[in-house]
């Protein structure tokens, strides 16, 4: 942790001694606009404004909300960081032109590839994979497969899952499409929408609530959901994770389904070498085991440790597509989900 403090200074000393001024005091606070709910990061801030010295200034809201107020302030926004999820999220506050590149060694070759933006101006934080979740009592798990086997006409009736406004399924829908092309993926969508149980709505741990109360027999889920049941101190949600399995599709071709929550420094950021500084501590093996084990999400760096939750849903092979990709296709699954039905 301190490694990164004396980097932030040194860097902060040298550019004062390159411009043959005076040494510069170490900007001691980093502003950060997050659509992470404060319980999900506060903890994370305060250990790197007690390891760093570096304070901290949070605003947590809606995505969506956080995304246009930076627009709206301009260039007079106190933002610094800007944190979500999605990277069909985090392509839009790239595409509204709020973020900027930046040139990072430690986050270069700490996250891998295909989970940061490639023109390094988002970076993946942790993973969630969405994938299949099914009733124990009525689906044998030998019956599943793939994401696409999922429109087959066996499942009529059969499946719940979330409403096409929502972000996760939109990204999911992208990768397909980058996958299997539009023709085969609105084809695949025409087959899961014969396929629903009831009309789309609800969030994620509503589609679980709704397998394990029998209206459904399978469902689309992120991960985590799934570990905040397992989690939960309620007895009916404990009850609900008992009555449902993980399954892990596409284990012989691309893999499951992944995306992140991550961050990028605001365009006008006027604490810019504080705000990478933050992003470095926050892909520290130590921040990184803090997530895993919190929020029951998987890190993005590789080697480090999960949480005995996500050990509990086994092991399982990651589609690696860039998921810059997702954004980019953003537009063209929407399109194809209305017209495929899918509301």
């Amino acid at each position: 942790m301190k490694s990164i403090n004396s980097h932030f200074r040194l860097a902060l000393a040298l550019a004062s001694m390159i411009a043959g001024s005076a040494p510069v005091a170490a900007e001691d606070v980093v502003n950060i606009y997050s659509a992470r709910k404060e319980a999900l990061i506060l903890p994370l801030l305060q250990r790197f404004e007690a390891d760093t010295g570096i304070g901290f200034r949070l605003v947590t809201g809606k995505a969506d909300g956080l995304l246009k107020r930076i627009e709206i302030e301009g260039e007079a926004t106190p933002a610094d960081v800007f944190i979500t999820v999605d990277a069909g999220r985090l392509q839009r506050a790239k595409s509204a032109g709020i973020l900027q590149s930046i040139s990072n060694p430690v986050l270069n070759d700490t996250i891998p590839l295909h989970l940061r933006d490639e023109d390094s101006q988002w970076f993946g934080l942790s993973r969630r994979a969405r994938v299949i979740f099914y009733a124990r009592d009525r689906v044998d798990p030998v019956e599943l497969s793939t994401y696409e086997a999922l429109a087959d006409g066996k499942w009529r009736g059969r499946l719940c899952i979330r409403s096409s406004s929502n972000i996760y399924n939109q990204s999911l829908v992208a990768s397909m499409i980058e996958h299997l092309g539009e023709e085969r993926t609105e084809e695949w969508a025409r087959g899961l929408v014969a396929n629903f149980a009831r009309k789309p709505g609800g969030g994620d741990t509503d589609q679980l609530h709704a397998v394990a109360a029998g209206q459904c027999d399978i469902t689309l889920v992120n991960t985590y959901y799934f570990g905040r049941l397992l989690n939960s101190d309620k007895e009916k949600d404990r009850a609900t994770a008992e009555k449902i399995g993980v399954f892990w599709p596409n284990q012989d071709g691309r893999g499951a389904h992944v995306n992140v929550s991550g961050a990028g420094i605001v365009r006008y950021a006027r604490h810019k070498d504080a705000a990478e500084a933050l992003l470095e501590f926050l892909v520290t093996p130590e921040s990184q085991s803090w997530y895993a084990e919190v929020n029951n999400e998987y890190p993005v760096v590789p080697g480090a440790p999960i949480s005995d939750t996500l050990r509990q849903l086994g092991e399982f092979r990651a589609d690696t597509l860039n998921l810059t990709l997702l954004g980019q296709n953003n537009k063209a699954a929407l399109q194809l989900m209305d017209r495929a039905g899918w509301r």
